[in-house]
């Protein structure tokens, strides 16, 4: 594998128009210089191309060699970040999206950490921007090669951030390792992220807010209805799961498979989606599962859907 660039910023770009502005001069005025910019345009049906082809016209022109710009149909978010993986050049990958922005040197500040450390993840905080001038620091835990597998136990039940806009990790974990990516644009960066994590020999923490969150976009996934968000989360991490199901032990998934079943059990109760015509294995999957006060879900939910799968059969 060859890496022409230090680093690879990949954005896909989808309904961002009042956004993306803001967005490209963050990331193409970054101050550290070894980086390839991959746009991701993912069928959007707004102006957000015109108005970053009109930025880097204007401002930017000289960094045309090092932007690589990507026209798809529409796929969502998981497909366009596939897209701009698999048109990187650099030793690492950071993620951002095209709605929010960074701090002008956060790639500057993030490489001496690489530089450092040699280390395959590099992760840091970020700040949620509710508008109005209102936001808060959002500060992860520590997190080491050793204890990777709490991190990622802990990404599934809700007790770290799975964002991948926080991760910076090096391009190798995802071509030499099999990586499952989500379909649906709900907690897949988690279900990213918990492989990426998996695969890595050495992790090293940042943390400083280099990233800020929008929080007021109506068009994001997040202000969707609550049912549409655990239907879609839920299908999201399943797929995950049944990727690797007859090879459980050892991978990614294997000490979170339990705490997903029994997620997807409640949510296709409470939300009449049957989970269990989709997945033909949910039902034993449930039957086999532990259930733990440690999960997302409610232990008592957890009985519920223990005492339902007995019931449906």
């Amino acid at each position: 594998m060859t890496n022409r660039y230090k680093i690879s910023l990949i954005a896909p770009i989808y309904g961002v128009e009042p956004y993306i502005r803001q967005f490209a001069e963050s990331a193409l005025g970054q101050t550290y210089e070894d980086i390839q910019f991959v746009f991701v345009n993912d069928g959007t049906k707004d102006n957000s191309m015109a108005v970053l082809d009109a930025l880097i016209e204007e401002r930017f022109a000289h960094l045309r060699p090092r932007i690589t710009i990507i026209n798809k149909e529409n796929g969502g978010l998981p497909s366009a970040r596939k897209s701009g993986l698999e048109a990187a050049e650099g030793e690492y990958i950071l993620f951002a999206d095209s709605d929010d922005w960074l701090e002008l040197d956060a790639v500057e500040r993030v490489m001496a950490l690489a530089e450092r450390t040699d280390a395959d993840i590099l992760y840091f905080d970020l700040v949620k921007e509710y508008g109005g001038g209102k936001q808060s620091v959002k500060h992860e835990r520590t997190y080491t090669a050793e204890n990777r597998l709490r991190w990622i136990e802990n990404m599934f039940n809700y007790r770290s951030f799975g964002y991948t806009v926080t991760k910076c990790f090096r391009r190798k974990l995802y071509t030499e390792n099999r990586i499952v990516f989500p379909k649906l644009g709900m907690h897949e960066d988690i279900c990213l992220m918990a492989q990426i994590i998996f695969y890595a020999q050495s992790i090293a923490q940042l943390p400083e807010p280099l990233y800020h969150y929008r929080k007021d976009n109506p068009a994001a996934m997040c202000s969707q209805k609550r049912s549409v968000r655990h239907i879609a989360s839920s299908r999201n991490m399943m797929g995950v799961v049944e990727a690797f199901k007859d090879n459980l032990k050892g991978s990614p998934m294997e000490f979170v498979a339990d705490g997903v079943v029994l997620r997807a059990g409640w949510h296709s109760m409470i939300h009449d989606c049957n989970l269990f015509e989709e997945f033909p294995w949910l039902a034993e999957a449930i039957k086999r599962a532990k259930v733990s006060v440690n999960y997302r879900t409610p232990l008592l939910f957890q009985l519920f859907v223990k005492a339902y799968n007995r019931l449906r059969r």
